[in-house]
Protein backbone atom coordinates (compact mmCIF):
# COMPACT_ATOMS: atom_id res chain seq x y z
CA UNK A 1 0.00 0.00 0.00
CA UNK A 2 1.42 3.11 -1.38
CA UNK A 3 2.10 6.01 1.56
CA UNK A 4 0.51 9.47 0.90
CA UNK A 5 1.77 12.58 1.51
CA UNK A 6 -0.46 15.14 4.00
CA UNK A 7 -1.01 17.11 0.92
CA UNK A 8 -2.59 14.37 -0.76
CA UNK A 9 -4.71 13.31 2.15
CA UNK A 10 -6.18 16.73 2.57
CA UNK A 11 -7.11 16.57 -0.92
CA UNK A 12 -8.77 12.92 -0.77
CA UNK A 13 -10.90 15.06 1.95
CA UNK A 14 -11.49 17.74 0.34
CA UNK A 15 -13.18 15.95 -2.33
CA UNK A 16 -15.29 13.67 0.23
CA UNK A 17 -16.80 16.60 2.11
CA UNK A 18 -20.34 16.23 2.37
CA UNK A 19 -22.26 19.18 4.24
CA UNK A 20 -25.08 16.43 4.50
CA UNK A 21 -22.92 15.00 7.53
CA UNK A 22 -22.94 16.41 10.61
CA UNK A 23 -19.30 15.95 11.82
CA UNK A 24 -18.16 17.29 7.89
CA UNK A 25 -16.17 20.52 8.19
CA UNK A 26 -18.51 22.15 5.56
CA UNK A 27 -21.30 21.35 8.32
CA UNK A 28 -20.15 22.81 10.70
CA UNK A 29 -19.00 26.23 8.37
CA UNK A 30 -22.34 26.74 6.85
CA UNK A 31 -23.63 26.32 10.29
CA UNK A 32 -21.63 29.24 11.47
CA UNK A 33 -22.24 31.16 8.43
CA UNK A 34 -26.17 30.74 8.59
CA UNK A 35 -25.96 33.19 11.76
CA UNK A 36 -27.74 35.84 11.32
CA UNK A 37 -24.95 38.21 12.71
CA UNK A 38 -21.97 36.71 10.33
CA UNK A 39 -24.29 37.76 7.44
CA UNK A 40 -24.90 41.12 8.57
CA UNK A 41 -21.21 41.84 9.49
CA UNK A 42 -20.02 40.47 6.33
CA UNK A 43 -22.93 42.37 4.24
CA UNK A 44 -21.92 45.58 6.16
CA UNK A 45 -18.02 45.14 5.75
CA UNK A 46 -19.17 44.49 2.09
CA UNK A 47 -18.77 48.41 1.14
CA UNK A 48 -15.51 48.62 2.79
CA UNK A 49 -13.79 48.80 6.36
CA UNK A 50 -15.39 49.86 9.32
CA UNK A 51 -14.54 50.27 13.02
CA UNK A 52 -15.85 48.26 16.13
CA UNK A 53 -18.19 51.00 17.07
CA UNK A 54 -19.44 51.85 13.15
CA UNK A 55 -20.16 48.40 12.84
CA UNK A 56 -22.26 48.01 16.40
CA UNK A 57 -24.65 51.24 15.40
CA UNK A 58 -25.11 49.65 11.55
CA UNK A 59 -26.67 46.26 12.80
CA UNK A 60 -29.05 46.95 14.88
CA UNK A 61 -30.09 45.10 18.34
CA UNK A 62 -26.23 43.03 17.85
CA UNK A 63 -24.82 42.79 21.69
CA UNK A 64 -21.30 43.98 22.42
CA UNK A 65 -20.23 40.73 23.29
CA UNK A 66 -21.95 38.88 20.64
CA UNK A 67 -20.55 41.46 18.00
CA UNK A 68 -17.57 40.60 19.38
CA UNK A 69 -17.38 36.87 19.39
CA UNK A 70 -18.96 36.90 15.37
CA UNK A 71 -15.89 39.02 14.76
CA UNK A 72 -13.66 37.22 16.05
CA UNK A 73 -14.59 34.05 14.88
CA UNK A 74 -14.71 35.76 11.13
CA UNK A 75 -11.35 36.85 11.70
CA UNK A 76 -10.57 32.91 12.68
CA UNK A 77 -11.80 31.80 9.80
CA UNK A 78 -10.45 34.03 7.34
CA UNK A 79 -12.92 36.21 6.54
CA UNK A 80 -11.79 39.17 8.04
CA UNK A 81 -8.93 41.12 9.06
CA UNK A 82 -8.51 43.20 12.06
CA UNK A 83 -6.21 46.02 11.65
CA UNK A 84 -5.06 48.17 14.95
CA UNK A 85 -3.80 51.75 14.28
CA UNK A 86 -1.76 52.66 17.42
CA UNK A 87 -3.24 56.34 18.04
CA UNK A 88 -4.95 58.04 21.14
CA UNK A 89 -7.66 56.16 21.40
CA UNK A 90 -6.05 52.94 19.52
CA UNK A 91 -8.00 52.66 15.98
CA UNK A 92 -9.25 49.24 15.14
CA UNK A 93 -11.19 48.82 11.38
CA UNK A 94 -12.55 45.55 10.30
CA UNK A 95 -11.82 44.56 6.54
CA UNK A 96 -12.93 41.38 4.43
CA UNK A 97 -10.43 38.96 2.86
CA UNK A 98 -10.24 37.85 -0.08
CA UNK A 99 -11.74 34.53 0.52
CA UNK A 100 -14.63 37.10 2.97
CA UNK A 101 -15.35 39.05 -0.28
CA UNK A 102 -16.21 35.85 -2.28
CA UNK A 103 -18.88 35.17 0.39
CA UNK A 104 -20.16 38.62 1.18
CA UNK A 105 -22.22 38.91 -2.56
CA UNK A 106 -24.15 35.55 -0.95
CA UNK A 107 -24.79 37.27 2.48
CA UNK A 108 -25.67 40.07 0.62
CA UNK A 109 -27.66 38.48 -1.95
CA UNK A 110 -29.71 36.61 1.02
CA UNK A 111 -30.11 39.92 3.22
CA UNK A 112 -31.24 41.83 -0.49
CA UNK A 113 -33.65 38.52 -0.30
CA UNK A 114 -35.42 38.75 2.51
CA UNK A 115 -36.11 42.95 2.17
CA UNK A 116 -37.71 42.36 -0.73
CA UNK A 117 -39.91 39.53 0.13
CA UNK A 118 -40.25 40.01 3.95
CA UNK A 119 -44.05 40.82 3.07
CA UNK A 120 -44.87 37.73 1.16
CA UNK A 121 -43.18 35.86 3.86
CA UNK A 122 -45.67 37.85 6.69
CA UNK A 123 -48.74 36.97 4.50
CA UNK A 124 -47.66 33.42 3.81
CA UNK A 125 -47.42 32.89 7.52
CA UNK A 126 -50.87 34.84 7.92
CA UNK A 127 -52.40 32.30 5.83
CA UNK A 128 -50.73 29.32 7.29
CA UNK A 129 -51.49 30.50 11.17
CA UNK A 130 -55.23 30.98 9.86
CA UNK A 131 -55.59 27.56 8.22
CA UNK A 132 -54.19 25.59 11.46
CA UNK A 133 -56.37 26.99 14.13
Amino acid sequence: MPTTTAAQRREQARVEYDAFIRGCPTNQLLERLSDKWVSLVVAALSTGPMRYSDLGRKIAGVSPKMLTQTLRSLERDGILTRTVTPSVPVRVDYDLTLLGRSLAGLLTAVKDWAETHIEEVHEARDRYDTSTD
